[in-house]
């Protein structure tokens, strides 16, 4: 167990994996160095100390301890695709420059033993959550990397910076995402399935749900599929058969995985407004057709939840309740809609070409009425989720999703359905 935890330190940079891991890891370099006043002069245990302050933060109530050391790459992954569908790359071409740079510069190469020592699985061409130290990628924000990373390389105003990225470090990432895909046919977190639900009756936790072992999920399997068949698009030679095959095991996953009321559960953000976005995304990129009984179904399902306002909102209930938690009026918000789920919904709906251009509109209405004079906007409910029941306020999605939205209404949505 000591060997695993120094190996730990050293793959992450004494980040660990997450805060509680990083506290225990603290610890034990306090009683191995001898557990006295001198142990916490060691090398180790100051290492450790060194990091603490990448886990703390200033929220607008207070100081608190991320869930993370920040989550870098998932941020820039999600705010380079918001500006590419809104073409806006060209306009900021500084900003998108530094981003690309930036997102090769993360993308996670090696570890210090090699793959799979203490379990570990190949980590080649992955993106971790927050930046490459921290060396511990997962499928979706690789994957997400992965579709900001091929569609800032197609922009004009990007050529001549491609050649920091060699085409098999693109390879590497599609290695990467194929070999993260469960029997299932979804793909999990960090690692395959290696277990049962039943290891569930041994959750230490008080806290945590479903955290026992890796399950496969909507959100990471359509970001995968998506990644997949866009990087198919630009090199249609590599790998076009395992690529094929992998997508749709994966939509036979996100259809098994959709409620009887057309929604999808979204574990990784809050909540249904989130996995529907996903769910529909998903089975578009695997070719299903936008009249499909899934997507419609799903369409339903959002257009029955719009609030009066024009907007969408839940409850964070939502998340431990599995159930959609409307309210009258949500934290930061004058109603029960917020900007960021108001926006998930409609790049729902806007993806699966929704006919009721007036549900799409009162919507958009509602992102334009709560963008400030600055061009911010206001912080409202907690959007992310974690284990069902921990909150993330991710600050960038209230302004890079209702940007997305607004693009994509824009560039696409409006001028096909003749709206203003």
């Amino acid at each position: 167990a000591l060997e695993y935890i120094n190996s730990e330190d050293l793959e992450t940079n004494f980040l660990t994996i997450g805060p509680v891991s990083k506290a225990l890891h603290l610890l034990v370099s306090w009683v191995e160095a001898g557990g006295d006043a001198k142990a916490s002069e060691s090398r180790s245990f100051q290492a450790h100390v060194q990091r603490v302050p990448a886990y703390l933060w200033v929220a607008e109530d207070g100081m608190k301890v991320q869930g993370y050391n920040g989550s870098m790459a998932w941020d820039t992954s999600f705010a380079m695709q918001a500006a590419v569908d809104s073409d806006l790359v060209s306009e900021f071409k500084d900003m998108s420059k530094k981003a690309w740079s930036w997102l090769v510069k993360e993308q996670v190469r090696s570890l210090p033993y090699g793959d799979w020592k203490h379990w570990r699985q190949a980590i080649q061409g992955g993106w971790g959550f927050s930046t490459a130290e921290q060396a511990w990628p997962v499928s979706d924000t690789t994957a997400e990397a992965f579709k900001a990373v091929l569609l800032l390389r197609k922009q004009s105003c990007m050529k001549g910076e491609s050649g920091q990225m060699p085409d098999q470090h693109l390879f590497d990432t599609v290695r990467f995402l194929l070999s993260y895909q469960n029997g299932d046919g979804g793909w999990a977190t960090y690692e395959n399935n290696r277990g049962w639900s039943w290891y569930e009756l041994m959750n230490p936790s008080e806290v945590f749900g479903a955290i026992m072992i890796d399950y496969s999920y909507v959100e990471c399997s359509s970001s995968a599929m998506q990644a997949l068949m866009l990087f198919t698009e630009q090199f249609p030679q590599h790998r076009a058969g395992e690529i094929a095959r992998a997508v749709q095991r994966g939509a036979r996953f996100i259809e098994a995985m959709q409620r009887n009321d057309g929604s999808w559960y979204g574990c990784w953000g809050n909540c249904f407004t989130y996995g529907c976005w996903f769910g529909i995304e998903g089975l578009l990129c695997a070719g299903r057709p936008r009249s499909c009984a899934a997507i419609q179904k799903c369409v339903k399902f959002l257009l029955g939840k719009q609030n009066a306002d024009g907007g969408w909102g839940e409850d964070f209930s939502s998340c431990f309740d599995r159930e959609y938690a409307a309210r009258d009026k949500l934290y930061g918000c004058d109603s029960g809609s917020t900007v960021v789920q108001t926006s998930w919904a409609l790049l729902a709906l806007m993806a699966a070409k929704c006919e009721d251009s007036d549900a799409i509109q009162r919507g958009i209405s509602l992102l334009w009425r709560r963008q400030l004079p600055t061009g911010d906007w206001p912080q409202e409910n907690i959007a992310g989720v974690f284990n069902r029941s921990v909150g993330i306020t991710y600050t960038s999605f209230r302004n890079v999703f209702p940007l997305w939205a607004l693009g994509h209404f824009a560039k696409e949505y409006g001028p096909r359905n003749g709206c203003k």
